[in-house]
Parts: C-alpha cells; structure tokens; sequence
C-alpha cells in the first residue's frame, strides 16, 4: 500500500461563530499532487495553515509526513515547505542572496549553502539573474524563486497556495512544469488553486471543499463523471442509415432535420463500446461521431451550488498548452 504524506481525520476549525472546517477527512497519498478546490472564502488557505503548523485546528487527528502534527510540530516543519498566496522573496536584495537568507535559516554551512543556492538557481532557469535584484523579476521569476527557497530544506511535502495567480498564461504554464518535476523528484504536492484548468492538468486527486465539507473527493475524470449531461452525438447523411441507427439505439434524441442522434453518457470508453456495439449489430456506421463530457467547471457549479468559478484574476480564456493540443469538450472522431 502506497504510504499517506498527509492524513487528516475530522479536521474542525471556527473563527468565533464562523463555521470555517467542520469535519474534513484528506487523504494524501506519497509523491502524487493533490488539489484542494472551492470558492473563494471555503477555507483552502485554512486548512494550508493547519496541516503547515501556522494556525491550530479545533479538533481533529493530524499525520503529516508520518508525524503527529499535534504531538511533535517540529519534525512536521522540518518535512515540509510552503509557498503562500503572497511571494516571500525580498526584492530589495538579489536572488542569489535571497537563497542564502534561506540557506542561513536553514542552519546549513556556508559552503553547503552555496552549493544548495546554485543549484537550485540553475534548476530553476535563474542562474543569469541570480545577481540582480529580485524586484526587477517578472512575476513567473518571482514565483520560481520563491518555490526554489522552499526547496531549500529539502522537503519532502510542499504546500503550493494558489502558486499561480496573477501570472500570465506562459508563466503559468511554466510553473505547471515546475510542480510536474518536483512530483517526479519523489516530492508531495498539496496544492489549492483558483484555475479549474490547472488542478486538471496537474492532480491526480481533487478534493471540493464547500461550506467547512468535503463535497467530493476523485480523479478529474471521477469528479466529471458525477455530473450529468455527457452525451453521445451520431451525425448521419444517408436518411435511411439514420431513421436505422435511432430504431437500433435506446434512451436517443433525434434531430431529423440536422440527421443527428444524441444518446446520453457519461464518456467512459464502456458506454462508448456500447453504442457502437449497437450500430455495428445493426450494420450502422455514424459519419461523425463526437463525444461531450462536463468538466471541472460542471462540477463545480454542480458541487457549490454557485453560478461562477472562484474569482480569477484576468486572463484569456483557456489558453493552449504547450506541449498539448487545445482542450475541447467535444472530442470529434
């Protein structure tokens, strides 16, 4: 079985008559990246807090990083890192001696500081600048630095609060690879984000925390599947071959002006099978064939009873990837 980075158990926290956690169950497995999703005001950057030993939960059972958190805080720090909403890095000094400043508060020699600095300068595409003040980085530079000084201790888990707002889409995107190496490296990440997108990209598990609860808890596949509205659509040119395939399917919705059918589906490659099952025992065959499933977004309203995604800083809508083409609801064959 797979070892827990983080366990918690019936995680409670209130600001006097406010409600913020009221019960919350996590579950984060070694070296895989978890996202902690909600509207603004749900309480991710709260649960941050207590799971990184900064505020105290009003009940609750703790393991992080095989300590209780409860019991021994020191040896939790000692395996963790954080990088909050805000940059810790001084702009006022250089980000070679920004690292340094880490290294010293890490109680690491002189010599070993040094070395620590300049590799992670050079792992993070800082080296050129490492000599400049960091007030004249871009915001991405800026956010790199600043996940380079949380590397300085070597943790082993990191918490990435809302690592990526503010930045442009190249930055972010950037950062995604960044967070992708670190998992590789055999890091944990906790990671809470305002981007639907970027916990997709990014999480193997996604927790929505609403109103102080888990309201659920998956893969992103796993979560899109729980809200309903995936369907099927069969486009047709031949008359005859579409009045054939609506006699062949069940549970279908025509449309005899455009030849289309649209048979409900949650996407899964077995309900998928099953029609084409179906069209191939009627010897049917669809000229196009595209299948719709809700994302994140879906879920979200779903789950939080909201008309809108967690506030988010400007941005083009759903920018390309790099390294993948443009993501669609509908994927067309």
């Amino acid at each position: 079985m797979t070892s827990l980075a983080i366990a918690a158990n019936g995680l409670r926290k209130s600001y006097g008559e406010k409600v913020v956690l009221d019960g919350v169950d996590l579950s984060v497995p070694e070296g895989t990246i978890f996202s902690l999703l909600g509207p603004n005001g749900a309480g991710k950057t709260t649960v941050v807090k207590i799971l990184s030993t900064l505020v105290t939960a009003d009940a609750g059972e703790i393991r992080v990083g095989g300590h209780d958190l409860a019991a021994a805080p020191q040896a939790v720090r000692a395996a963790i890192g954080v990088t909050g909403q805000f940059s810790a890095v001084d702009g006022l000094i250089t980000g070679e001696e920004n690292m340094l400043l880490m290294a010293d508060l890490h109680h690491l020699s002189r010599r070993e500081g040094r070395r620590v600095a300049a590799e992670l300068l050079e792992r993070f595409d800082l080296t050129e600048a490492a000599s400049k003040p960091a007030a004249t980085y871009s915001g991405g530079m800026k956010r790199r630095l600043d996940i380079a000084m949380t590397l300085v201790g070597d943790p082993r888990i990191i918490f990435l609060d809302e690592p990526t707002t503010g930045l442009d889409p190249r930055s972010r995107h950037t950062m995604w690879q960044v967070v992708r190496e670190l998992v590789t490296g055999g890091v944990t990440v906790f990671l809470t984000t305002q981007y639907l997108e970027e916990a997709d990209q990014l999480a193997d598990r996604i927790a929505v925390l609403h109103d102080g609860r888990i309201a659920a808890e998956g893969t992103a596949e796993e979560l899109k599947r729980l809200v309903p509205g995936g369907h099927v659509r069969l486009r047709f040119t031949d008359p005859d071959t579409y009045r054939s395939a609506a006699a062949a399917l069940r549970e279908v919705t025509r449309d005899d002006e455009s030849l289309t059918l649209r048979i409900p589906g949650d996407g899964s490659q077995r309900a998928l099978r099953a029609v084409l099952d179906r069209l191939d025992a009627a010897g049917v065959e669809a000229d196009e064939l595209t299948v719709h499933t809700p994302d994140l977004d879906d879920v979200f309203f779903a789950l939080t009873g909201t008309g809108t995604v967690p506030d988010q800083p400007d941005q083009p809508a759903q920018p390309d990837r790099p390294d993948q083409p443009a993501q669609s609801k509908e994927v067309t064959r």
